[in-house]
């Protein structure tokens, strides 16, 4: 698929001159919208937090905390509110790499476009049952 990075805007829902702007690793495995432990303060308090056991994928379990509720805009496309993974991360030569999961994807109502690798607007809402096989 080859890396798609995008440009976003986070804030704090309850107090929006909190917020924080970064671009982010378009990854599909990813479960939401993924953020470094060292950036939380700048969202400030957040209401709902709670803590969560996370699988990485080398296997190791380490632990996360889930907070909001935040305002999440993906440029190029409206905001949505939802919630924000924190984890303990370390920079990559100085710089952290923020993840946008499949959950904000599709609350977003952002697909990945696998032949012009680029985030698209999908045709429409997916309310489909899955079937059992």
């Amino acid at each position: 698929m080859g890396r798609i990075l995008t440009s976003l805007t986070v804030g704090n829902l309850v107090d929006p001159a909190n917020e924080l702007r970064c671009d982010a690793l378009v990854d599909t495995g990813a479960y939401c919208l993924t953020l470094p432990l060292a950036w939380k303060e700048r969202l400030g308090v957040l209401p709902m937090s709670r803590r969560v056991p996370v699988e990485m994928a080398d296997h190791r379990v380490v632990n996360g905390e889930i907070c909001g509720p935040v305002r999440i805009q993906i440029d190029g496309f409206d905001p949505i509110a939802g919630e924000v993974l924190f984890l303990d991360m370390a920079p990559d030569h100085g710089r952290y790499e923020p993840l946008v999961g499949y959950i904000t994807l599709e609350q977003a109502n952002v697909v990945v476009d696998m032949v012009g690798h680029r985030l698209v607007r999908a045709p429409h809402v997916d309310v489909k049952p899955t079937r059992a096989a």
